[in-house]
C-alpha cells in the first residue's frame, strides 16, 4: 500500500472547514472585507464572468451534458443560475431562499436537480422555469452533495437520517450508514459527498469516520476504511476508469482509492481550505481551494495549483465539462473557466 501519512490536527479543527460550515464563515468574511481589485479576463487561459448586480454567493455548479450551459446554486437566494455558452446569465426562480445549497447535478435530459434544505426536499428545475419538488418527510433536513446516475436516478447525502438516499421514479429509498457495516462507527459518522460510477456503483464520504461507503448496483452496502486519521473527508468523485477520488480537507490532501489501494497527495499550499472536487475526461482530478484562492489538478501523482486572476477569489465549487474546460464558482460573485488548452494534461 502506498500512502503518505496525514498531517495531524486537533480534532475540532477540520470540522470548521467542512463545506457546510465554511460557507457561512466565508460569507461573513466576504461581507466584512473591502472589495478587492477586479481581475482581467483571459489571464493565463482564464475567463471570468461577473454575476449581475445584486446577485452573489454562487456555491455548487454543474455542466449540462449537452454543453448548453453551466448551472449554479446561490446561497440565500430564491434563484438558480445558468451561464449560457454566449456568456449571458439566466435565472430560474423558486419558492424558497437556499441555505447551504451544496447539492446540484444535471440529468441526461438537461434538468437540474438540487437540494433544498429549507423546504426539506429535493427539487428538479428546467430552464423554462418548471419546478417539481420531492419532500423528504424529515422535520429537520441537513443535506450534502447530490449526484445523478447513468439511469437518471438521483442520489444524495442525507446527514439528518445518516443515510445515502436514492430518488427513483419519485420514490425515496434510504441506505442507512449503519446498515453498511457490522463495525461500530462514530455516532456522528454521516455522509456528505456522493458520486456515481459508470457501472452504477455509488460512493459516499463519511464525515467523522475516515471512511467511504459503497453501494453496489445490486444494493449491497459496505464500508471502506481510509488509512487516515482526522482526515475530514468531504467531496468524492469517480473517474471513468473507476478510480475513486476524495477530498481530505482536514489533512489538506487529495485521496484516491482504486484496486484496493489508497494513495494521498499533499496540496502544496498549507491550510488551503479544500471545498470541491471533480474528475475531468482526461482522468485528472480537479479541486477548489477557498483559502488559497486557487484551483488545482492532480495527475499521475503530481499536484499543480493554478492561482486565480483575482487576489480576493474564493472558489467553492468546481466542475469539468466534456471538452475538459474547468469551471468554478467563486463566492465573491463570479463564475470562472480555465480553458481546456491549459487545463488538459498532455
Amino acid at each position: 500500500m502506498s500512502y503518505a501519512p496525514a498531517m495531524r490536527w486537533p480534532v475540532a479543527w477540520w470540522k470548521f472547514v467542512l463545506p457546510s460550515v465554511a460557507i457561512v464563515a466565508a460569507l461573513l468574511w466576504l461581507a466584512m472585507r473591502p472589495a478587492g481589485p477586479l481581475g482581467r479576463p483571459d489571464v493565463r487561459g482564464f475567463n471570468e464572468y461577473k454575476l449581475p448586480a445584486g446577485v452573489a454567493f454562487p456555491v455548487a455548479l454543474a455542466v449540462a451534458p449537452d454543453r448548453s450551459g453551466v448551472w449554479f446554486t446561490l446561497e440565500s437566494s430564491n434563484r438558480l443560475g445558468v451561464l449560457s455558452n454566449n456568456g449571458e446569465f439566466a435565472f430560474v426562480h423558486k419558492e424558497f431562499e437556499s441555505i447551504e445549497p451544496l447539492g446540484l447535478a444535471i440529468d441526461a435530459n438537461g434538468a437540474a436537480w438540487f437540494t433544498e434544505a429549507p423546504k426539506q426536499a429535493i427539487v428538479r428545475a428546467s430552464l423554462d422555469g418548471t419546478i417539481a419538488s420531492f419532500p423528504l418527510g424529515t422535520p429537520v433536513a441537513r443535506l450534502g452533495r447530490l449526484a445523478v446516475g447513468p439511469d437518471n436516478t438521483v442520489w444524495f447525502a442525507e446527514p439528518t437520517r445518516a443515510s445515502v438516499t436514492q430518488l427513483k421514479d419519485g420514490r425515496l429509498i434510504r441506505h442507512p450508514v449503519s446498515s453498511a457495516s457490522a463495525a461500530t462507527l462514530a455516532a456522528d459518522a454521516v455522509p456528505f459527498g456522493v458520486a456515481v460510477a459508470r457501472d452504477g456503483t455509488v460512493w459516499a464520504t463519511l464525515q467523522a469516520a475516515d471512511a467511504l461507503m459503497r453501494i453496489a448496483p445490486n444494493g449491497e452496502r459496505s464500508i471502506v476504511e481510509v488509512p487516515m486519521r482526522q482526515g475530514g473527508l468531504t467531496d468524492v468523485a469517480v473517474a471513468q476508469d473507476g478510480a475513486v477520488w476524495f477530498l481530505a480537507a482536514g489533512a489538506n490532501k487529495i485521496g484516491r482509492y482504486v484496486g484496493g489501494r489508497f494513495d494521498a497527495f499533499d496540496v502544496p499550499t498549507p491550510n488551503s481550505g479544500l471545498t470541491a472536487l471533480a474528475v475531468a475526461p482526461d482522468g485528472a482530478a480537479w479541486f477548489s481551494a477557498l483559502r488559497a484562492h486557487r484551483i488545482g489538478r492532480v495527475h499521475q501523482g503530481v499536484v499543480t495549483e493554478f492561482a486565480l486572476p483575482r487576489d480576493n477569489a474564493r472558489p467553492i465549487g468546481i466542475a469539468v465539462d466534456a471538452d475538459n474546460n474547468v469551471w468554478y464558482a467563486d463566492l465573491a460573485g463570479w463564475i470562472g473557466k480555465l480553458g481546456a488548452d491549459r487545463a488538459h494534461v498532455r
